[in-house]
């Protein structure tokens, strides 16, 4: 780690997008001498993406503010192959017309992230590239006799990819076993026709990365670069991305603005400040009074998290009226005009399994539990996780608390004292 390094480097590690680099020192010393070309890629092997997918493309987007050159590599090719990493089944099968409907869905999402066409702007435009462009031209006899002998197979089955499929026992067809050299021939593609001297991705990709940059030092004599991300899990160790309804989706169809709100504004408190980092482009300074705010006022800040990130997905627009319907919703009680229903109290503090049983969504004490343990009850939007936990009632502004059971059931508890 050096004093005087690059500007791309330094936000990376203060915002801790890194995770392994394949020689920190020697990118850092490039980067600050030229204009680097830089790509990450992706197989379309669905319509769209979901949260897990944006970390790399938030790198490319800080990699062009710091005046460099992203390239988007669609795997038009590698996606019909199937990348064995972290599954432990093969892939289904997927037609050429498939992926290529595919490519056209998600590259909608790579069009918000990154400027690939900006007159108005000194940075280096992007570049959108598909892989099948170059990989369906190869001639299979010449391709193995000019690469194949730069690829070891026992290297090749010392990959976490390979070797954890193996050891489970599950079958892993020639196919997929290729899978490492294409990606591994893309990148020395990528070097040769646009100069691209560094790949990014997320960490489960290092070992695929590791195998472009050993081909072009064996074939082209140059080194080039790998930058990896951590593969985030939330503060309970969840995977990043994930919940109990299925992945967090950057489409609207599929999710709607409200909804991928609604998810950020959940985060953890412990997650508040790191998702803020990587998520956002929020100044560090300001990020470090966000992340101080304590007890019920770390909820500004989840607010502000879950604005930002829709705002860089789905526009300013979509951010804000998630922002007021949430507002209207869990501060006003006015959630699609939600039911009243009325609970007496006598003492200082309400349980929460007595609020959600007071809306009639659940039948009984037990039923309650269950739903508080499954996550699927809130209070003002705010999860709730233990069924033991209870509210002091002089908490609770104007007696009016909103309780939704799911997604789709939701009731203004009004507390009745004395």
């Amino acid at each position: 780690m050096t004093a005087h390094r690059s500007e791309f480097l330094k936000i990376m590690e203060e915002r801790g997008f890194i995770h392994q680099c394949t020689n920190l020192e020697g990118l850092d010393e490039l980067l600050r001498k030229e204009t680097v070309t830089a790509y990450c890629g992706v197989d379309p092997t669905g319509d769209t993406l979901h949260v897990g997918h944006m970390i790399p493309y938030l790198m490319m987007r800080w990699f062009q503010k710091c005046g460099h050159r992203p390239i988007v590599l669609i795997g038009g090719v590698t996606a019909m192959i199937g990348d064995p990493t972290g599954k432990d089944d093969s892939r289904n099968m997927l037609t050429e017309e498939t992926t290529q409907k595919n490519a056209e869905s998600i590259s909608r999402f790579f069009k918000k992230i990154i400027r690939f066409e900006d007159a108005n702007s000194n940075r280096p435009t992007a570049k959108m590239v598909n892989n099948s462009d170059w990989l369906r031209q190869l001639n299979y006899v010449d391709f193995l006799r000019d690469y194949g002998a730069h690829f070891s197979v026992n290297k090749m089955l010392s990959m976490d990819s390979v070797k954890t499929r193996l050891e489970r026992e599950q079958p892993l067809s020639f196919l997929e076993f290729n899978y490492m050299i294409m990606q591994g021939y893309d990148y020395l593609e990528l070097y040769r026709k646009e100069g691209c001297k560094l790949q990014m991705a997320g960490s489960d990709q290092w070992g695929n990365i590791i195998q472009g940059i050993e081909l072009a030092r064996r074939v082209d004599r140059v080194e080039i670069f790998g930058l990896t991300a951590p593969l985030l899990t939330t503060a309970s160790g969840k995977k990043m991305g994930k919940t109990e309804d299925g992945a967090v989706w950057l489409d609207a169809d599929k999710l709607s603005p409200y909804d991928f709100y609604q998810y950020w504004r959940n985060t953890e408190d412990g997650d508040v400040g790191r998702f803020l980092k990587i998520f956002t482009e929020l100044s560090i300074a300001e990020i470090g009074k966000l992340e101080a705010l304590k007890g019920a006022e770390i909820n500004e800040a989840k607010k502000v998290l879950a604005f930002e990130v829709t705002k860089l997905v789905h526009g300013e627009t979509a951010a804000t009226e998630a922002a007021e319907t949430a507002r209207k919703a869990f501060e006003e009680g006015q959630l699609n005009e939600a039911p009243e229903v009325r609970l007496s109290v006598s003492g200082d503090t309400v349980s929460v399994v007595d609020l959600a049983t007071s809306t009639g969504f659940v039948k009984s004490n037990g039923e309650a539990r269950r739903k508080i343990q499954e996550g699927a009850m809130k209070l003002n939007g705010e999860k709730i996780s233990d069924p033991q936990s209870t509210l002091a009632v002089s908490d609770i502004t104007d007696g009016r608390i909103t309780v939704s059971i799911g997604k789709k059931k939701h009731a203004v508890v009004v507390l009745e004292t004395g």
